[in-house]
Parts: C-alpha cells; structure tokens; sequence
C-alpha cells in the first residue's frame, strides 16, 4: 500500500512539474513574441 501511495504521489508531483515547465515555456513564448522587433523593410 505505500509503495502504491509513493507511485501516486510522484506522478502528482511530475504532473505538476510538467505544467509548470509548460505554463514558463508560454510566458517566455509571450515576452519573445511581445518583445520581438519589427523588421524594417515591411510595408504593411
């Protein structure tokens, strides 16, 4: 029963360390894109 509680609580864990990762990665996506200079020659 523990080593089952142990199992379920590390996927609880990596589960959460991948959204993080996930929601870090957006915010960065967001800031490059916001951040991102216009090239010059664009007529638009």
């Amino acid at each position: 029963m523990k080593k089952l509680l142990l199992v379920v609580l590390a996927a609880i864990g990596g589960l959460l360390v991948y959204r993080q990762i996930q929601a870090d990665r957006a915010e960065q996506d967001l800031w490059t894109e916001a951040t991102d200079s216009v090239p010059s020659g664009s007529s638009v």
